[in-house]
């Protein structure tokens, strides 16, 4: 091996490149083709440590394109593709299930550290942004050519390249289940296995485990590379990944007694849209229509529900009926809610750094930034108090809270911290409830009713609502009740119709909702629903439900 300048131990491939003047060559790793294959047997052809996993199986796992179309019982043994040469394998029975990660064995680790050591003589200081990852695998490409490398003939060259790239600028053992796009979550308790939350399983541990100073090391570096510190005197540090995962640690065994841990809540980069919820049959398409009529008046609600229940899913969907023109402010603490408003204001907390701003604290300046739509990220405290505050002077606001029930929300809404006047209560428009619950060895989520908030009697210390919709757990569909008080005052005053004009409001409900089954069957991602509600606004309802009965594209 040639001789190499010496390296400093710090050095990582993380922000800046500058490399000899010489052409980039556009070379694709073909192990990191995202090309899934359709069959086991193709699978295990092209790559064949796939293979070497299974032989050594009992059985031989199902293998599915996608788990989700798939009918599950109590047990389950089903491997799926990742796209990267890397699989999942779940099985499910039994204390716990597993969730066994297949993906190449990595090399040892001198070698990838002569790898690094190979590519830092070919770059220097030049900023490449979002190339790094082509730019590194061609330098890699070009020290092998130039026997820069002493690769052993029992190591794939490729199988070397892929994890000394996952080193350095991805995520080290993370980056398989980041690319699982059923995992809702991903985390350890300390040393030892790493637990993930399945979409459709539920809670799983893995096939990886790790050392407590494997977990430090991963930790620490993965904080700097996002410029944050992590050290004992700030154990605790949240990062923002690029796929939009929020990524908390707790660092040290001082305050995590089995040593640092961390938790990954995964969330798609393009929101996941209305039709496709209802594809998911979380509601039906009249449901959406039903609220899709109510959001272009303005109205205020609260979506609610047990932890897991999808509330911020359903959230994130539902701000695609309001208005494209709108400005919306959302206030989180830590950012999940994602629209595609152009005059959006995106706020977050400030609790570790400086003086702290709180939810309260950003809510109370919103109002004087005159929003049409105020979207806080969850109620939780005093902040729910100018919430209120909000609605009754004009601001329509979507939040979510933790409650099951109607009784449960208006309890935390009228008591401490939050202690909003019971008198106020019927600011609030709708009280939306959400669950999880699960159906043999799947996990699914269900509106289970929609509830319109008329008002609080204090003679009578009750609280009047109609519900308009509701689930029935034991056919697993919903109900719409019939009326709608709301439609038929605030939606036929908004538009100056008078009563008569109802039954012209109902069919125009019915003619949103088969728009929404189009969309569902045909175009189910979020910009196309977005595209749709924009032809709606500009065309009308009843022209963009022309097109969609003729089998045109509604934004056409």
């Amino acid at each position: 091996m040639p001789n190499l300048k010496v390296i400093p131990k710090n050095f990582n491939l993380k922000g800046a490149f500058k490399f000899r003047a010489r052409k980039i060559e556009d070379e694709e790793n073909q192990l990191f083709k995202k090309t899934i294959c359709e069959t086991l047997e193709s699978a295990v052809k092209e790559h064949p440590h796939l293979g070497s996993y299974l032989k050594d199986l009992p059985e031989a796992p199902k293998y599915v394109l996608n788990p989700e179309s798939e009918p599950l019982g109590k047990e389950a043994n089903l491997l799926y593709p990742l796209g990267l040469g890397i699989y999942a394998h779940i099985n499910v029975g039994g204390e716990i299930g597993r969730y066994i990660l297949i993906e190449p064995a990595k090399p040892e680790s001198h070698l990838i550290d002569d790898t690094e050591a190979a590519v830092a003589r070919l770059v220097e200081d030049k900023e490449y942004g979002e190339q790094k990852e082509k730019i590194l695998a061609s330098l890699f490409r070009q020290a092998v050519r130039s026997k820069m490398i002493k690769i052993p003939k029992d190591v794939d060259e490729n199988i070397l390249l892929y994890h000394f790239l996952r080193e350095k600028i991805g995520h080290g053992f993370l980056d398989g289940f980041l690319a699982d796009p059923h995992l809702e979550d991903i985390s350890i308790p300390g040393a030892g296995k790493v637990f993930v939350y399945h979409k459709l399983f539920g809670h799983l541990e893995t096939s990886v485990e790790v050392t407590k100073d494997e977990i430090n090391r991963l930790l620490r570096s993965i904080s700097e590379r996002y410029g944050k510190v992590l050290s004992y005197s700030h154990p605790i540090v949240d990062l923002h990944l690029p796929d939009g995962s929020r990524f908390n640690i707790v660092f040290g065994e001082d305050i995590s007694l089995r040593g640092s841990n961390f938790t990954i809540r995964k969330f798609p980069q393009e929101p996941i849209s209305v039709v496709q919820l209802i594809k998911w049959h979380t509601f039906t398409a009249d449901l959406a229509a039903y609220l899709w009529i109510l959001f272009e008046i303005g109205i205020s609600a609260i979506i609610c529900g047990e932890t897991a229940s999808g509330k911020t899913t359903t959230l994130n969907a539902l701000t695609g009926f309001i208005d494209s023109d709108s400005k919306i402010i959302s206030i989180e603490e830590t950012p999940e809610i994602n629209v595609y408003h152009k005059n959006w204001i995106r706020e977050v907390t400030r609790q570790h750094t400086g003086v702290q701003v709180t939810m309260f604290d950003l809510l109370k300046a919103a109002l004087r930034q005159r929003p049409d739509y105020i979207i806080v990220g969850e109620i939780r405290g005093e902040e729910g108090r100018v919430a209120f505050q909000a609605i009754e002077t004009g601001h329509p606001v979507l939040s979510t809270m933790h409650a099951g029930t109607l009784g449960q929300l208006f309890q935390r809404i009228t008591s401490y911290p939050i202690d909003v006047p019971k008198t106020h209560i019927d600011g609030l428009n709708l009280a939306i409830f959400q669950a999880r619950m699960e159906r043999g060895r799947k996990f699914i989520r269900r509106i289970t009713s929609i509830n319109e908030v008329i008002g609080y009697e204090p003679d009578e210390a009750r609280l009047n609502y109609l519900p308009t919709f509701m689930y029935d757990a034991n056919i697993d569909q919903f109900r719409f009740m019939g009326s709608s008080f709301h439609m038929e005052t605030k939606v036929l005053a908004f538009r100056g119709w008078g009563k008569e004009r109802l039954p012209e409001l109902y069919d125009e409900m019915r003619a949103r909702a088969e728009i929404l089954t189009f969309l569902a069957e045909n175009f189910p991602s979020y910009t196309d629903v977005w595209k749709t509600m924009i032809a709606v606004r500009n065309q009308g309802v009843w022209e963009v439900h022309r097109k969609i009965k003729e089998m045109k594209i509604p934004w056409s």
